[in-house]
């Protein structure tokens, strides 16, 4: 259900909406989509009770990251609204991790925990020197680090956005 492509935990949780352009589709649509998020993301090992405050929360933390992710792959500076936000979110309490005599890795924590995890990946995103990019796929809008040699990556994921633009080029050449 959930991707994690981006290079970025921050850019993974501003993935959550599919497509930003047109109808938006957003995997965050009840507290129990962001509990299962958080699973998914390894930031908790069990979901946690989030409520409709949390969901609430996470989506402006979400939003905000995302805007300042952009503004990072423009140039430019992130807004002061969107910062302050990714900031405050960013001194609360991280989830807790702990190693196991059978060195399993445990992860527990409330959701807030988890949301102060990805404040602290986007304020370090934004504050690298990491390249962001859009994915180039037309109806994608998702970020992601382009960590490739000579900056030539062109979508989130080649395996969903890259085979469907190739496919799409392929039959308009052999129709």
């Amino acid at each position: 259900m959930f991707t994690f492509v981006s290079g970025n935990l921050a850019l993974d949780f501003a993935g959550t909406v599919k497509a930003r352009t047109g109808t938006a589709d957003d995997g965050l649509g009840a507290p129990a989509d962001l509990a299962d998020w958080l699973v998914a993301a390894d930031l908790l090992d069990r979901a946690p009770d989030c409520d409709a405050a949390t969901l609430a929360a996470a989506v402006r933390l979400r939003e905000a990251a995302y805007r300042m992710a952009v503004a990072k792959s423009r140039g430019e500076a992130p807004a002061d609204a969107d910062r302050r936000l990714v900031n405050t979110v960013a001194k609360g309490e991280l989830p807790q991790i702990a190693l196991g005599s059978d060195g399993a890795i445990t992860r527990s924590g409330t959701p807030a925990a988890a949301l102060t995890a990805i404040a602290r990946s986007a304020i370090e995103l934004c504050g690298s020197s990491a390249s962001i990019k859009e994915c180039g796929r037309p109806a994608c809008t998702r970020l992601y680090v382009d960590a490739s040699r000579g900056g030539t990556r062109r979508w989130c994921d080649m395996t969903i956005c890259g085979n469907r633009v190739k496919g799409a080029a392929f039959r308009a050449r052999h129709t």
